[in-house]
């Protein structure tokens, strides 16, 4: 009867493991399609909000406010990318 108990716990803690390591994948890849999708098109945009992501990761920003601040770090993109594009139009040529 003990043989039933270790072969029920050697089978149940890789699979719970299993569950968790997918879990956290899928979260992660959710995140990171968020943050693609707000981003849209633009390459350079793309690449600013993955560094935003990782960004979000390091200051540690909480699932459910992330979201709203990614959509901040979105339209800050916007304001740097039409001063840039104001200063690049008043520069001499």
């Amino acid at each position: 009867m003990n043989i039933d108990y270790l072969i029920v716990a050697a089978v149940t803690v890789p699979a719970l493991a299993l569950h968790v390591v997918l879990y956290l994948l899928v979260r992660r890849w959710m995140d990171r399609d968020l943050a693609l999708s707000l981003a849209g098109e633009d390459s350079g945009k793309r690449a600013w909000m993955l560094e935003r992501l990782a960004q979000s990761r390091r200051e540690r920003v909480r699932r459910r406010d992330l979201p709203a601040w990614l959509e901040r770090e979105a339209a800050g993109y916007r304001a740097d990318a039409e001063t840039a594009g104001r200063t690049a139009s008043l520069s001499p040529s």
